[in-house]
């Protein structure tokens, strides 16, 4: 089990992405950044990024990785299900998730927040990681808090 100070890490996110335009390519910006310090501060993953909602799909988002999925359709795969249930979805063991969209094959476990904007999700936080059960309920409180700052400047 790992230990996250997500408190930290928060304020990390907020000195990075507070203040700017609220407009496309500083959220693009932002995510960015958001991706590549999760990538630095989550041990135990090997995949960080967002997936965007572009239509009636999933398109990939700034990550930091192996290459993505390109899109990700409504329902399907973790990201899909975490869009159209509009919750948080953990899988502890990701070849035991029906529909489950293998974009690397060393991915055993997954996290996936909704990102919202006027109550609508506009996209998803995802994570992987190679160990089985990496995420907690700890994770989760703390990703959502995560993903919350990020909503704020979108």
């Amino acid at each position: 089990m790992y230990y996250t100070d997500y408190e930290e890490l928060n304020f990390n996110l907020i000195s990075l992405i507070h203040g700017f335009d609220k407009d496309d390519a500083n959220f693009i910006a932002n995510l960015s950044n958001a991706a590549a310090l999760l990538a630095q501060n989550l041990p135990g993953i090997n995949w960080v990024g967002f997936y965007l909602v572009r239509g009636d799909k999933l398109m990939v988002g700034p990550f930091q990785g192996k290459p993505a999925c390109r899109e990700i359709m409504l329902g399907r795969g973790v990201c899909g299900t975490a869009w159209e249930k509009d919750e948080p979805q953990v899988v502890p063991d990701v070849h035991e998730f029906p529909g489950h969209i293998a974009c690397d094959e060393n991915s055993r476990s997954e996290i996936v927040i909704p990102l919202h904007k006027d109550g609508k999700v506009v996209g998803v936080l995802d994570i992987d990681s190679p160990e089985l059960n990496r995420f907690s309920p700890g994770d989760v409180m703390g990703l959502a808090g995560f993903a919350k700052i990020i909503e704020a400047e979108i």
